[in-house]
């Protein structure tokens, strides 16, 4: 087990830098444009690839990060750059996550790599949980699976929305109720190959805020996948469900189900979108205010000014230090028994929102306007209070899991 350290090692530090480098010399010079456009913005994309950064390779080294900083690090760098273009890159990245939470060796082998394609011929995932009228109520979750035994297939029908790559990947992995009546722990992930038959992208929508960032419905109208296709295999599932019928059965005791296991793994990760957002504002903030001058010195020199580029600079770290204890636990196998993970989620998405908008409010008019990169940094912080639980769902989980309660 690695020791908690708050200092990066020489080679974490070094492909820190190589991140910097990457998101202020190729995604900083695009955002502007790719946010205006509301696309994907395929040819950045296909430059991390060439450099290694969008590849199953990178991805799995900042993962096995024995100090847990790896992915943390990672996702900072690239949303300083622009959360659109960064969440376009790394959207795979929770698909992937949901397979490696799940998935056997086998099913990680086989899928994964499919995600990201190649240099020459790039590919992306989508992980598709949520549904019109299931978001953070993830119990009345409508999409169905239901098994064939005759052809050893399962056959999904439902909605899916707010899919980041929804439709356009290569492919889906789709959270899906193989037993209603068991709520949320009668939940399961399917892999749903390229290509398959009765699975199609809805409505694409046009946000506020990481506009870069494909988000779309995915239709599934008895789409067939085969038995393989379930995440975990047919054995474990079924010791899962009825483990979960004996428990519910005896009064309701807690079990993980497959969206929450996802979740519970990506949320630090998103905490550290959340600071990478945060810092960018930051730093524009601070350097306007050093060289603007009113009534003939520097804003800075004002209070009002400097004390919130203070407390702007101190939530910042803390918020990065949150998200690197709850990294460094989860890879080391610490449970979360304060909800440090959400903990981490929570205060750093909070804090993106603040910072940003305290950011827009000291370049005055200038932050209102699209010639700084402060009012795209405001639009796009507010997509982390919301994602992967929102934070009122956040505070949720930390208040159930530090009284006892059970979560649902």
């Amino acid at each position: 087990m690695a020791e908690f350290t708050m200092e990066l090692n020489d080679e974490q530090k070094e492909v820190r830098d190589w991140l910097h480098g990457f998101a202020a010399d190729v995604i900083r010079p695009a955002a502007a444009e790719w946010d205006e456009r509301e696309e994907t913005p395929w040819p950045v994309i296909q430059e991390a690839a060439k450099v290694g950064i969008y590849s199953l390779d990178f991805y799995a080294q900042q993962y096995f990060d024995a100090t847990g900083l790896g992915i943390p690090m990672a996702m900072e760098e690239l949303f300083w750059g622009d959360a659109g273009i960064a969440l376009s890159i790394v959207g795979t990245g929770l698909a992937a996550v949901g397979v490696l939470a799940n998935g056997t060796e086998e099913q990680i082998g086989t899928w994964i790599p499919q995600m990201y394609g190649d240099v020459h011929d790039v590919k992306v995932a989508a992980f598709c949980s949520s549904e019109p009228d299931a978001g953070s109520d993830v119990a009345s979750m409508r999409t169905r699976a239901v098994y064939d035994e005759a052809t050893d297939e399962w056959v999904i029908n439902g909605t899916k929305t707010w899919a980041t790559n929804g439709g356009i990947a290569n492919v889906h992995v789709v959270v899906a109720s193989v037993d209603p009546e068991l709520g949320s722990k009668g939940h399961a992930s399917f892999i749903v190959p390229p290509g398959t038959p009765g699975l199609a992208q809805g409505q694409k929508f046009k946000k506020h805020g990481i506009r870069a960032s494909h988000t779309a419905e995915v239709i599934l109208d008895d789409v067939r996948v085969p038995g393989s296709c379930l995440l975990g295999g047919k054995e474990k599932l079924d010791e899962r469900l009825a483990r979960a019928r004996e428990r519910a059965a005896k009064g309701g005791e807690r079990v993980k189900n497959a969206a929450m296991a996802t979740f519970e793994a990506s949320r630090p990760a998103v905490g550290a979108m959340a600071v990478g957002t945060a810092r960018a504002a930051y730093e524009v903030a601070l350097d306007y205010a050093k060289t603007r001058e009113q009534f003939g010195r520097p804003i800075i020199d004002n209070q009002g000014v400097a004390f919130q580029l203070a407390d702007m600079r101190t939530q910042i770290d803390a918020a990065r230090l949150l998200v690197w204890r709850a990294s460094w636990m989860a890879v080391n196998g610490k449970p979360f028994t304060a909800a440090e993970g959400s903990m981490s989620k929570l205060f750093a998405s909070e804090t993106a929102k603040k910072v940003t908008a305290q950011a827009v409010q000291i370049l005055g008019g200038n932050g209102y306007t699209r010639e700084y990169p402060v009012e795209r940094m405001h639009r796009d912080s507010a997509i982390y209070t919301i994602f992967e639980g929102t934070s009122e769902i956040q505070r949720l989980v930390i208040a159930r899991t530090l009284s006892g309660m059970p979560l649902r």
